[in-house]
């Protein structure tokens, strides 16, 4: 009995990653060589943000997206820890400010200047001491204002109100050993942890319980990361006991079983999730690796749907992911990695290619925006709210080919006078009508009187055009259908 391998129709499935150019890259910065599964790197629509080596303390850099090339050994950095830095999030409310955890067993909250650092940065705007051993998370509230929570190696969670640097919520006694990682649900309502004792947990920081646990999500004993999705169900990347690397997304209702489990290598590397709630794509990249793997998560078994992997030479010290907000929707990027290696940062473009320079309302849903939806304080009085929702549409760019100049400059420098109604009709044609790839047919035989003998060459080509992308997708279909063996 053979199974033939059916094709999923998914948007997504010609995504497709491409690293920038030299001159693009963030060239000469000597990243981090600490022992701590992090990302190291954290980026907003302004900034990048790399935690880097410093001698007699700990140090990040923050260099503004636009300053790419060399960068200077002396260039300014954020040193005011006196332990090395382990971790650094940007407040999704500011782009000027971003809060750092480090070994000093301490947490500061930084204020960026409009254009980037000047001279070396050693003031926070705070410093919140709670923890007694090292602070290896960071992550700010998705939606609530000056909300941020912190956790370390002393096993215990502290969320902060930034604004009055006071501790909301102490959380000493829900993690027995080390927290891996810590992912806030859609609406900040609950947080997911994955713990060294192998449980992942759901915990409401408000009343301070644990609504729901799984024992041995995974069974090995290295690294393991859970991340909350929009829809409330949870993924998470660990190790089997035969130390191959999976994946497993998990109903919070019913945790005895995961929905769907996937084994992937056998690398040894932590597997580092992103997850895109706009398009139900997640990233994975493991430390040490050179590639990227992506996912699609659907309702439909099997739920996680593998799209493709990226592939490089070069291993991976860390990874930086660009929020929606700071991507160009003009040339359907749909997400951007900020990739460390051992002296410099890459960015790499993901892709959905597609034929049409319009905007792409399916690929840019609406998306959360800089706007908090409420204060701390409301959040603390047990006000639930989901992100305030932008679109992309005003942030896209029409490409230059749809430029009107042409067609001005021809009607302009048409000498001989023409009726109103039909220069109108002309003009109108240029903007709409004619291909951006086609500038030469020229307005002059328009304004003439041949008006519609054009417009009848233009419907023509239209229809050849139509007819030649249907047969292109059923040449499409059939070569797929040969190369999955259903013919």
């Amino acid at each position: 009995m053979s199974f033939r391998k059916v094709v999923r129709q998914s948007k997504f499935r010609h995504v497709f990653g491409q690293p920038v150019k030299n001159d693009q890259c963030y060239d000469d910065i000597r990243v981090s060589r600490v022992t701590w599964d992090s990302s190291f790197c954290a980026v907003n629509p302004k900034f990048v943000a790399v935690i880097v080596e410093a001698s007699g303390g700990g140090a990040f850099m923050v260099l503004p997206v636009l300053k790419t090339g060399r960068i200077d050994k002396s260039y300014p950095t954020v040193c005011g820890h006196t332990g090395p830095v382990l971790d650094i999030d940007w407040c999704p409310h500011n782009d000027h400010v971003i809060a750092s955890g480090s070994e000093d067993c301490t947490v500061m909250v930084w204020q960026i200047p409009e254009n980037g650092l000047t001279q070396p940065l050693t003031e926070p705007v705070v410093a919140l001491e709670g923890h007694s051993k090292r602070v290896g998370i960071i992550t700010w509230h998705p939606t609530a204002r000056n909300v941020l929570l912190s956790a370390g190696c002393d096993n215990t969670v502290i969320v902060w109100n930034v604004g009055t640097a006071e501790e909301l919520y102490h959380l000493d006694s829900m993690h027995p050993d080390l927290i891996y990682n810590i992912s806030w649900s859609h609406d900040g309502s609950l947080f997911c942890s994955a713990c060294k004792d192998k449980s992942v947990r759901i915990v409401d920081p408000r009343r301070g319980v644990v609504v729901a646990e799984k024992e041995r999500a995974h069974e090995g004993a290295r690294p393991m990361r859970a991340i909350f999705l929009a829809d409330g169900k949870i993924f998470t990347t660990g190790f089997s006991r035969m130390s191959e690397r999976q994946l497993a997304l998990w109903d919070p209702e019913n945790l005895e079983e995961p929905m769907a489990l996937q084994e992937l290598d056998s690398s040894n590397g932590a597997l580092l999730p992103f997850y895109d709630p706009d398009t139900n794509v997640i990233y994975v990249c493991g430390k040490g690796d050179s590639s990227i793997r992506y996912f699609e998560i659907t309702e439909e078994p099997p739920y996680i749907h593998f799209l493709n992997t990226f592939t490089s030479k070069e291993p991976q010290r860390g990874m930086g992911w660009m929020p929606k907000r700071g991507l160009e929707v003009s040339k359907c990027e749909i997400a951007r990695f900020y990739k460390l290696h051992e002296r410099k940062c890459e960015p790499i473009i993901m892709t959905v290619p597609r034929k049409s320079d319009l905007f792409q309302d399916d690929l840019y849903p609406d998306t959360a925006g800089p706007d908090a939806a409420m204060e701390a304080e409301e959040w603390v009085a047990g006000k639930t709210a989901g992100p305030v929702l932008i679109s992309l549409r005003e942030a896209y760019v029409p490409s230059k080919q749809r430029d009107l100049k042409i067609s001005k400059k021809n009607v302009l420098h048409e000498s001989r006078p023409a009726p109103a109604s039909s220069t109108g009709s002309a003009t109108r044609l240029s903007a709409t009508a004619v291909p951006t790839t086609v500038p030469s047919i020229s307005i002059a035989p328009v304004v003439g009187g041949r008006l519609e003998e054009v417009l009848q060459e233009l419907q023509a080509l239209r229809l050849q055009v139509k007819e030649q992308g249907e047969r292109i997708s059923r040449l499409e279909e059939q070569l797929s259908r040969i190369e999955n063996g259903d013919v």
